[in-house]
């Protein structure tokens, strides 16, 4: 995996700086990261930019995940503010707006208080590659559909979403790549599909998840693919070939479909729930 660190260079920038322009229009950044993956999915760089803007974490796709509630207690001790949620099916989403409101609070009142009139909380929600963040946007702004006429210091291009009563999205929220060193998390990056297949080798990818899996989640194997656990990821990818018919002619097995099955199938959450980043 280490041939694809410098994937992200360039478009780290670009991120980092369409983050840093909108900053001062929003009163609280929404960090959206996977619950399957939620330290391998942050930025680091993330703390960094926005200083002391209130955070809010926000766990996505906690449907598909392990561990959930033992995650939000550990970002919660570190006096962040956390929920879980799954964009696609709308749980959750009710207490992120909330959450979102009660943190944007002491900017919104100290604005009224120097005689500013009352306005909703400002809100941009960052996250990397494939975290979800459409579905997110998509979800919020499906409670409202309202448009809100551009804003002071604000280009046309930026609109405001009325997502609830008091709580107000910018539209064109950063993306953050993700930056690591460490291959460990690149390969968890690529089986959550923040980092493309295309650009890296699936076998060893595959076998790789595919030992983990069995390691901690064997159930989710077992129950799927009816195949016995064995520590060797080339055997695992060999039954869950032949269980599933995975062959071409002449009985070969067909390796490609093999691998964007098992792929597609895990990240579907078909082979149970997991979390990949220890505690």
């Amino acid at each position: 995996m280490n041939e694809t660190l410098q994937w992200f260079p360039g478009h780290m920038k670009k991120a980092q700086r369409l983050i840093e322009e909108n900053l001062s229009l929003v009163d609280i950044v929404i960090e959206l990261l996977d619950a399957r993956i939620p330290v391998s999915s942050q930025n680091p760089m993330l703390r960094e930019i926005i200083r002391d803007k209130p955070r809010l974490i926000v766990l996505n796709k906690a449907d598909l995940a392990a561990n959930v509630d033992a995650w939000l207690k550990k970002f919660r001790d570190e006096n962040l503010s956390a929920v879980a949620v799954d964009a696609v099916k709308g749980s959750g989403i009710k207490q992120l707006i909330a959450l979102a409101k009660s943190l944007a609070e002491s900017k919104t009142h100290k604005l009224t208080k120097h005689g500013a009139k009352p306005r909703s909380a400002r809100a941009m929600i960052v996250g990397i590659p494939n975290v979800g963040k459409s579905s997110l946007i998509n979800r919020l702004a499906g409670m409202n559909h309202v448009k809100i006429e551009n804003r002071p210091g604000v280009t046309r291009a930026k609109q405001w979403i009325k997502i609830a009563d008091g709580l107000d999205l910018l539209d064109t929220p950063g993306i953050l790549y993700p930056k690591f060193d460490d291959a460990d998390v690149a390969l968890k990056l690529s089986w959550t599909y923040a980092i493309s297949d295309e650009i890296h080798d699936l076998e060893p990818t595959v076998c790789k998840l595919l030992e983990v899996l069995a390691e901690k989640f064997s159930a989710g194997l077992i129950e799927r693919y009816k195949i016995q656990i064995s520590a060797d990821g080339h055997e695992l990818l060999n039954q869950i070939a032949l269980k599933r018919g995975c062959l071409q002619k002449g009985g070969n097995i067909d390796l490609e479909r093999a691998l964007h099955l098992i792929l597609t199938e895990f990240r579907d959450g078909k082979l149970g729930r997991v979390t990949l980043d220890e505690l």
